[in-house]
């Protein structure tokens, strides 16, 4: 995993509201923010921050930028992801929601065949606690540490980050995928990061109990190639099961993969959840039922590896 105060960051809409802002507390934070880019308000410093009007331009002026931030309008997003691309910046970051889903099929195209990766939209984007900031994550919710976390769950990351921190188990990087339909990045390819990374000793996977968001994917990809102890958690497992909440993206999603009948909606979101927690089952994989029950079983499942690397030593 190479995401730290060294590399150089571009904002791409850093004269939007939430790029500006955004822009300076990741710098407040370390991160290296080089340069944004706002058509038509080249040759300004935003937040201290040298702006052009083209990423092309950017990327002359400034040689190195690897990671674009991407905060413009969902409807020009699209435009902004590729011409990051074609600018050769190969670490993408959509924050914003709203993004539509054949434009993120276009992008996805573009990013296989060039080997970009793509994380969002609707996303908070990575935190490497300590060291760098590379989107909205709320940074006093983080400590360094050997924790990765993964999640689809927005503001649930920081809840499960500042309960490890509280608990004295610091992270090594948070990073939320998003909360869209179509998503750049899933828990399999982020397991699988973690998994390489010398850095994490082990992983808390957070996801949801409705939607499809991978999970089932997900533990069967843990069972099958990560070594690293992991511990899930799935949102809405205390709902009632027939007042699970119900998006619209969520319920077309479903209409569009043949997973929703007529009068159902309620029990397919049961259903879902419910196999979702017998994957983990049958993966052997703990899954927490309650936030304040991550912490208890990182600590049991790191106690063994503990006491090998102990054993090891005294030999």
């Amino acid at each position: 995993m190479n995401f730290s105060h060294t590399q150089k960051v571009l904002v791409q809409g850093i004269t939007q509201a939430l790029g500006g802002v955004h822009a300076r507390l990741m710098k407040e934070y370390g991160t290296n923010v080089v340069a944004g880019v706002s058509a038509g308000d080249g040759g300004q410093e935003i937040e201290g921050i040298p702006t052009f009007d083209l990423v092309e331009e950017a990327v002359t002026q400034v040689e190195g930028i690897d990671t674009s931030l991407i905060f413009v309008s969902p409807y020009e997003m699209l435009d902004a992801a590729l011409e990051a691309i074609a600018a050769g910046i190969r670490n993408l970051i959509l924050i914003p929601s709203g993004m539509p889903p054949l434009d993120m099929v276009k992008l996805l195209r573009k990013a296989e065949v060039t080997e970009t990766l793509v994380l969002g939209p609707n996303c908070p984007g990575i935190i490497v606690p300590g060291q760098v900031l590379l989107g909205t994550h709320p940074t006093q919710c983080y400590t360094p540490g050997r924790i990765g976390v993964i999640s689809c769950a927005d503001t649930l990351t920081y809840q499960v980050a500042l309960e490890l921190s509280k608990a004295g188990l610091g992270q090594s990087v948070g990073v939320g995928l998003g909360r869209e339909t179509i998503l750049g990045s899933s828990f399999a390819q982020w397991l699988q990061i973690l998994e390489e990374d010398d850095q994490t000793d082990a992983i808390v996977l957070v996801g949801e109990m409705g939607g499809l968001g991978g999970e089932e994917q997900a533990a069967q990809y843990i069972s099958e190639a990560i070594d690293k102890p992991v511990v899930a958690y799935l949102a809405g497992q205390q709902s009632p099961k027939l007042r699970r909440k119900r998006h619209a993206a969520l319920i077309a999603s479903r209409l569009l993969v043949g997973e929703a009948k007529a009068g159902r909606g309620s029990m397919v979101n049961t259903e879902i959840g419910d196999r979702k927690l017998e994957a983990f089952k049958a993966g052997k994989i703990s899954v927490a039922q309650k936030l304040a029950d991550i912490p208890r079983l990182l600590k049991t499942k790191l106690k063994p590896a503990s006491s090998a690397r102990g054993r090891r030593s005294q030999k």
